[in-house]
């Protein structure tokens, strides 16, 4: 062997060593620090009226229950008043990293891809039409959880969780959006 293939097969060795230890850290489950007020499975289960299980994403739902009982206040984006576009959008941001369009509409339009009631999973969207408008334009919108349960921004109770198996919801449904690149 050559003095210059034995330099490559040294630095490549070395290259091939740093690779390896570099990739064996980020392989480690990295500790994150936990707010305060992050509750965990069983309080949330009692709080949602749902068994959460590992299968759940425990940070969608402590995230939504920060905002619970928050009144409604349209274009409101505080914890002093929020709609229901805003509340979603705040959501995903804080849970997924994902930004969202700031109407119902336009979240329907450009950020998801329509699936039936059916095929509702954790985290999807729920929209409804519920006045006025243009027939298959949503006005409102939720996330779903789970068992036909979503939270949303209620403009009469403010954030609350709700069944899509109530009436009112029955009749408004519209569509249900799973938002792309999750």
């Amino acid at each position: 062997m050559t003095r210059r293939n034995f330099i490559t097969s040294y630095y490549i060795g070395i290259l091939l060593l740093l690779i390896l230890t570099l990739t064996s850290c980020g392989s480690k489950k990295q500790q994150v620090a936990l707010p305060a007020d992050f509750k965990g499975p069983k309080e949330l289960s009692r709080l949602y009226g749902v068994r959460l299980t590992s299968d759940d994403n425990i940070y969608l739902y402590n995230e939504g229950a920060r905002w619970l009982g928050v009144p409604h206040r349209l274009g409101g984006l505080t914890k002093k008043g929020v709609d229901c576009s805003g509340f979603v959008a705040i959501v995903f941001r804080e849970v997924y990293g994902k930004q969202l369009a700031r109407s119902s509409a336009d979240m329907l339009k450009h950020n998801c891809k329509k699936i039936s009631r059916a095929d509702l999973r954790e985290g999807d969207l729920v929209f409804f039409r519920t006045g006025r408008g243009k027939k298959n334009v949503p006005n409102h919108v939720g996330i779903y959880l789970k068992n036909g349960k979503f939270i949303h921004t209620s403009t009469s109770n403010g954030v609350i969780v709700s069944s899509l198996s109530e009436p009112y919801y029955v009749r408004s449904w519209l569509a249900g959006g799973r938002v792309r690149n999750l």
